[in-house]
């Protein structure tokens, strides 16, 4: 069953599929795509993934993962190009 905690890795997994940056619906696909069945198992997330992967891109952000809102294009998230090989951990 995956839980919240799970999402700052899946995040940093689909940008790094991407190329290392992406639209938020396109991580968002890619996501779903990957871990479908986890997370339909996993009870409430199932109807909160989605929100709850936007507090894992703020979460990302305060680590110097992923590029700030003002460095990157709207509605597009970016991995910092240092951390491409950092696991979220």
């Amino acid at each position: 069953m995956a839980t919240r905690n799970e999402l700052d890795e899946w995040l940093v997994d689909a940008l790094k599929a991407l190329g290392g940056s992406g639209s938020i619906v396109k991580v968002c696909k890619h996501i779903w795509e990957e871990h479908e069945e986890e997370l339909r198992k996993s009870g409430d997330l199932l109807y909160k993934w989605q929100y709850d992967v936007r507090w894992a891109a703020n979460r990302l952000r305060r680590k110097k993962i992923m590029r700030s809102v003002e460095q990157s294009p709207p509605h597009v998230w970016e991995l910092v190009p240092e951390s491409k090989g950092v696991t979220a951990a």
